[in-house]
């Protein structure tokens, strides 16, 4: 189990027998690992764009979660194309585990999070890896662009532009370089994320939270550099969307067990926001004017967040769906923060 208190961070010092291998040229070997499960549509892209890394000296590490279709073998013909890109087996299936497992195969000095659904440029490890040997961050990441490739996914990803829809996350929308408390897909010095023990594998969601959180404590600094732009195909449904905000709520609620003080006013607004909007609707046919204006501030919000968001949209279509996105986000994260704590309490649980 991971602990929250321990040693201040060391960050390492340049030093070339860590890590190193010299065939490419890059002076030190950089791991990126891959969790993967059911991918077959969208792991060959990720695959490409790694191999296509202006930074040559890479150790690729998919880790497959037991995937029903042809993931494995897409990784399987990449493999046979590329000597640099391993596969390893994840019979638990979660993602916490799959880190671990690909951590454990890591040889490189610095250590690269991607996902399967996600692209990024040619210098998106040469740029992470330059930031890193700053020696002044325990870990780097960048901006997540949604893209969508339906009606739903195109609104999801407008929505997730949007700080109505994800609040401060400044890797959804940022600008500016800046230190955060938080990076997806984050870089980081390999001995480092050994050193904290690697990812609570107690967790179902939130682990990369829960991980930049652990390493905060300690001391270390974490660095948003929007250069780094991670191509993310987001959600394709609605259904889809509020079923992972579901499971996002339910494990911020596992984490603000293990770390109470993590826990930041955008995550508790959706909670919020749930039984405010139950109260306004049951008094929709009791007293329909205060529910109007129970409803008011809220429709109000959504309603100038969705057409500032849509903007960007072609299709009506897609246009119409963006507030119905800021909905499955909001509910379904409040949701899952209340069936989370309901089902822990009828456990008897609270720490």
């Amino acid at each position: 189990m991971t602990q929250e208190r321990g040693a201040p961070v060391m960050l390492p010092t340049r030093s070339p027998s860590v890590g190193t291998d010299l065939r490419a040229g890059d002076d030190e070997l950089v791991s990126v690992i891959v969790p993967a499960r059911d991918e077959e549509r969208s792991i060959g892209a990720t695959l490409e764009a790694l191999r296509r890394q202006a930074y040559r000296n890479l150790q690729i590490v998919v880790v497959d979660g037991g995937s029903a279709d042809s993931t494995v073998a897409v990784v399987q013909q990449h493999m046979a194309e590329d000597e640099r890109i391993e596969l390893v087996h994840n019979p638990r299936q979660t993602i916490p585990t799959a880190l671990n497992l690909a951590l454990a195969a890591a040889r490189g000095r610095w250590l690269v999070r991607m996902d399967a659904h996600s692209t990024v440029g040619p210098e998106y490890v040469g740029t992470a890896v330059a930031r890193l040997r700053e020696e002044r961050w325990g870990g780097v990441g960048g901006r997540k662009d949604g893209t969508g490739s339906t009606f739903a996914g195109r609104a999801i990803a407008a929505a997730l532009g949007s700080r109505f829809g994800v609040g401060g996350s400044v890797y959804h929308h940022g600008v500016a370089e800046q230190e955060v408390d938080h990076i997806p897909f984050g870089a980081y010095p390999t001995e480092l994320v050994r050193s904290l023990g690697g990812w609570d594998e107690s967790l179902v969601a939130n682990e990369d939270f829960e991980f930049d959180h652990r390493l905060r404590s300690r001391g270390g600094r974490l660095l948003f550099d929007p250069r780094l732009r991670i191509t993310w195909q987001s959600k394709q449904s609605l259904r889809e969307l509020f079923q992972q905000y579901r499971r996002y709520g339910r494990g911020k609620v596992d984490v603000a067990r293990l770390h109470p003080h993590s826990l930041r006013l955008r995550h508790l607004l959706p909670p919020l926001l749930v039984p405010y909007l139950a109260a306004a609707a049951g008094a929709v046919p009791i007293r329909p004017r205060v529910a109007g204006a129970m409803l008011a501030p809220y429709a109000a919000a959504l309603a100038i967040a969705s057409v500032r968001s849509a903007r960007g949209l072609d299709d009506a279509r897609a246009r119409g769906l963006v507030p119905a996105a800021f909905l499955a986000m909001h509910v379904g994260w409040g949701l899952g923060v209340w069936s989370r704590t309901l089902e822990l309490v009828r456990r008897g649980v609270t720490r």
